[in-house]
């Protein structure tokens, strides 16, 4: 899903706040400061890189004992400089519609 970059963010943190992305199955962990921040999503500088890792889906540590947490999808990334969107449980993506004959429909 591509997503627009946002022009802006509801906080903007001047400092940064400590952060944690974790894989949704707790094999990776990588530092990250939370620079801006949003109710859809937030702004990252990553620590180390994250490449290789699957970022389709996983989770922003906000406390460091993991009991503060979002989960979230990949945005966008450039750089040292990430953002990603909250994923919220009541909202799940639906499939696309597909039509007798096998092509996809408008929703």
């Amino acid at each position: 899903m591509a997503a627009a970059r946002r022009k802006e963010y509801s906080v903007v943190f001047e400092r940064g706040f400590d952060t944690h992305l974790m894989a949704i199955d707790g094999t990776w962990r990588r530092a990250c400061i939370m620079t801006a921040a949003s109710e859809s999503g937030a702004k990252l500088t990553l620590l180390k890189s994250v490449e290789g890792l699957n970022l389709a889906e996983f989770f922003l540590l906000l406390s460091t004992t993991g009991l503060a947490y979002r989960r979230c999808e990949l945005a966008w990334i450039n750089g040292d400089q990430m953002a990603v969107n909250f994923l919220f449980p009541g909202k799940k993506k639906r499939p696309p519609e597909v039509s007798k004959d096998g092509e996809l429909r408008d929703q």
